[in-house]
């Protein structure tokens, strides 16, 4: 193997690489169809989101506004709304873990 055939192999592999990559990135989802596949499959998260964030200014809003009762009601409805919310992200993780579990045995 002459000098010049040593220096342009590792070139030729670093090239193939990188148009590999950059075919494999090609097949990537965009953040939008993530989010539009990840909210069809537990659409309660982001309305609880939502609904705790619209609480939260809600309740800043009522606290600017000098209306303490009604402040300290929004902020005990975000509470309420952020349990909700974090107990749909359980639930969804819990049902993915189980449809993953039931394809892997099903595949088997």
């Amino acid at each position: 193997m002459t000098q010049q055939e040593a220096h342009s192999t590792p070139e030729l592999e670093w090239i193939q690489m990188k148009k590999d990559f950059d075919t494999e990135r090609a097949n990537e989802e965009t953040a939008k169809e993530k989010f539009i596949r990840k909210f069809k499959a537990n659409p309660l998260v982001p309305i609880g989101c939502l609904a705790t964030a619209g609480a939260l200014s809600f309740g800043l809003y009522s606290f600017k506004q000098g209306e303490r009762k009604m402040s300290q009601m929004m902020m005990r409805v975000r509470i309420l709304a952020q349990g909700l919310t974090v107990g749909a992200l359980i639930v969804g993780v819990a049902a993915t873990f189980g449809t993953d579990q039931l394809k892997k045995d099903s595949s088997k």
